[in-house]
């Protein structure tokens, strides 16, 4: 039957039927995808995620190590896989890139799964797998992992991965999965003959110069920019290093890398189920740190898992729904020191590939899917504090939050080579209260919900090391709205989401002159709305959903600056029973534009029902945003 037939049709039965489905005002949902074959024989078997492209892309491999190979079957229950980790021997460092690939293929009928990546304890990868089909799927990630090449150039070090899988007779997907680490020396350039070829490049859209131009850009020595901007200085036994190229900069890795985890026998993520369940990790931290930076990694689960879209609890008790998916929709991650809190972060509502509609994430998945994003908070003005030759507890929690919450973090600590000892000192702490407003108004199954969070929180702390006296200033600011409307009887739901964070720091002399600024910028705009009607057969119902949302990020560091827009709208139905889909319709339509001082990328995917229709890249982008 023609979709809009069917939906006629099922209209004209809505009024009798709604009430029995008064719980499903609770979507968003996660289903699994239990289409006959028949149906998919078009459909795209290889799955693919939009990113910006890795500085190391036009780069050949110095050498490459297989880490793991693992089918994950029946996992349920059990520790995270593990295998012993060592550098190629043939291939030392130091790499000017590595980058971790993650290959995974699966074939049956099988939900998303969370997946977490840790070197010993340190978290180098969250993603999650997308849900496999009849026929089988493919996938592959690949991520810079630079940032942890302290870790990397060690041996004798455990690599962990959880993938907790369940095997049975209905769900019949296992994942198989490689892991391995791609190492990049000094000017190992390779550009494609293909990409020499001006006629070829011109047919692509291509454009070879700003390729030339960030691959020189790519291989310059850590010091060129330090120089530039004259922040060279020299220790007393009069070694050169760059202030510029360590505490000013994220371009070098720390050198050391602390995880704030937990033991790892159900993974090394701790498991948060409300706001009062803070997990933390006591840490030691060498005496020469002059800068600390804590990268946190976030994955929201179980009633939790669309807190964007959770109802108060008085909408939920006042209709007897048996809905656990509650708390009202502001979640953020926060961060304390020996109970203090020192930073937050709202994080960006990834949607897995069995959520809210998952024919609308095949072939191409919702943002961050399968590379979930960290977040770092900067954490040097507060060395003043952790400078003293004791532990302090790091703490982990989730404002708001109920069950449940995967929250891990790494430590990056940059150390002095000129001293055994820094000096520093706190001598800025400012953190209002959230400023909160709520608006509730229903009526039975109908009502708005409005939720307006806002805050803007100061540090400062001066630390003083062999390259002099520097203060670190870190001013955040937080802005958050968030409506959800009822309407027919709770069987349509519209909901809209802005998050909107600004991170700047900023570093000064003692005589207060303006060595480095960095300015990060974040907007999430979100919005969902979802009609939920009696199904063509007993005990289903038909679903008809439309997705916007975006992820974009501007930095800038001195004169450079990137920006990052990456859009996705999705829109089409499903026929429900329990949590299958049994058929359905589906569109996605993605861009994603990246930007910088040597040129752009944009590229834009399209793809309906299970297949992908439009592919194209190029370098003649737009203004920057």
């Amino acid at each position: 039957m023609e979709f809009r037939s069917l939906v006629h049709c099922l209209f004209c039965f809505s009024l009798i039927l709604f009430l029995p489905f008064a719980s499903s005002s609770s979507f968003p949902d996660r289903y699994l995808k239990s289409i006959p074959p028949s149906l998919r024989l078009n459909a795209s078997d290889e799955y693919i995620e939009l990113t910006k492209p890795l500085p190391s892309d036009e780069l050949t491999p110095s050498c490459s190590l297989l880490l793991l190979q693992e089918d994950f079957g029946h996992t349920i229950g059990l520790p995270p896989v593990s295998v012993p980790y060592s550098p190629p021997p043939d291939c030392s460092g130091p790499w000017t890139h590595v980058v971790l690939e993650f290959l995974a293929s699966c074939q049956g009928e099988q939900y998303d799964r969370i997946v977490g990546v840790w070197l010993d304890g340190v978290e180098i990868l969250r993603t999650s797998t997308a849900e496999p089909t009849e026929s089988g799927i493919f996938w592959k990630v690949r991520k810079d992992v630079t940032r942890y090449s302290s870790l990397f150039s060690q041996s004798n070090l455990t690599l962990s991965v959880m993938l907790e899988n369940v095997v049975n007779d209905v769900f019949t997907g296992i994942y198989h999965v490689n892991i391995s680490l791609l190492y990049y020396g000094e000017n190992k350039i390779a550009i494609s003959p293909l990409l020499e070829d001006q006629k070829y490049n011109r047919k692509l859209g291509f454009a070879i110069q700003p390729i030339r131009n960030n691959l020189e850009r790519i291989m310059l020595p850590y010091d060129y920019e330090a120089k530039k901007l004259g922040f060279i200085s020299k220790d007393p036994s009069g070694k050169k290093w760059g202030l510029q190229e360590s505490q000013l900069s994220d371009e070098k890795p720390a050198d050391l890398i602390i995880p704030v985890s937990g033991d790892g026998d159900d993974g090394f993520w701790f498991r948060i189920q409300n706001e009062a369940d803070v997990h933390s990790t006591e840490i030691q931290i060498p005496l020469n740190t002059y800068r600390a930076v804590l990268e946190i990694y976030v994955s929201f689960h179980g009633n939790d898992e669309f807190w964007y879209s959770n109802p108060p609890d008085s909408y939920i008790k006042l209709n007897n729904l048996t809905t656990g998916r509650g708390n009202g929709a502001f979640r953020q991650v926060f961060v304390t020191i020996d109970g203090v809190f020192v930073g937050s972060e709202v994080p960006f509502p990834v949607i897995f590939t069995g959520g809210i509609n998952p024919l609308f994430w095949e072939p191409v998945v919702a943002i961050g899917a399968f590379n979930l994003p960290s977040y770092d908070l900067d954490l040097t003005p507060f060395l003043g504090l952790l400078l003293d030759g004791n532990s302090h507890s790091f703490g982990l929690g989730v404002t708001d939050g109920i069950p449940f919450w995967l929250v891990d973090a790494n430590l990056h600590l940059w150390l002095d080579p000129g001293t055994s000892v820094v000096q520093a000192k706190s001598v800025r702490y400012h953190v209002p209260p959230l400023s909160v407003e709520r608006h509730s108004k229903f009526k039975q199954l109908d009502g708005l919900f409005k939720i307006e969070v806002e805050r803007k929180m100061k540090f400062s702390g001066w630390v003083n090391g062999s390259a002099g006296n520097f203060t670190t200033h870190v001013t955040k600011e937080m802005e958050f709205k968030n409506s959800i409307k009822f309407k027919k009887n709770g069987m349509s739901k519209e909901v809209k989401q802005k998050i909107k964070a600004k991170t700047e720091v900023r570093v000064e002399s003692d005589a207060q002159e303006l060595l480095a600024r960095t300015i990060f910028k974040r907007k999430y705009p979100l919005e969902i709305t979802t009609s939920t009607l009696p199904g063509p057969d007993d005990n289903t119902s038909l679903s008809i959903t439309n997705i916007s949302h975006s992820l974009n990020d501007i930095s800038s560091r001195g004169n450079f600056s990137t920006s990052v827009s990456n859009s996705q709208e999705s829109g089409g139905w499903m026929v429900v029973q329990d949590h299958s889909v049994l058929s359905g319709s589906a569109n996605t339509r993605q861009t994603l534009t990246y930007i910088d001082d040597y040129g752009c990328f944009s590229r834009t995917v399209a793809a309906s029902n299970g297949k992908l229709l439009e592919d194209n890249s190029t370098a003649a982008c737009a203004q920057p945003l």
